[in-house]
């Protein structure tokens, strides 16, 4: 098991938790008044108990942090991308089934 959980990330560490990472790592842009937001969230916590060794899990708060979304062209959320060696691998938009995600973050296991 992971110990870090879904790690909170913002404008200021994003560069070094994300783009720097020695692993992949799949961010979440959201923000608490979103209810499609609220229902990925308990996915990504799963998610991240069981692939959090090999894939960070993290999420960005687009209201707290808006020069990271709005370098990403995050237009709505909750929007999830998916990132390896600093650049975006994918991303999807919308609260998507846990199957659609696990298949998502193996792309890049």
């Amino acid at each position: 098991m992971a110990e870090q959980g879904v790690l909170d990330v913002n404008d200021g560490n994003f560069e070094s938790e994300i783009l720097k990472a020695d692993k992949p790592a799949l961010v979440d842009f959201w923000a608490p008044w979103c209810g499609p937001c609220k229902a990925i969230a308990p996915v990504m916590e799963e998610l991240e108990e069981t692939y959090g060794e090999s894939i960070i899990f993290a999420r960005c708060n687009v209201d707290n942090s808006p020069n990271t979304p709005a370098q990403y062209s995050i237009r709505a959320i909750p929007t999830l991308i998916l990132f390896q060696n600093g650049k975006v691998a994918d991303q999807v938009v919308g609260a998507v089934p846990k199957s659609h995600l696990e298949a998502f973050v193996k792309k890049v296991l």
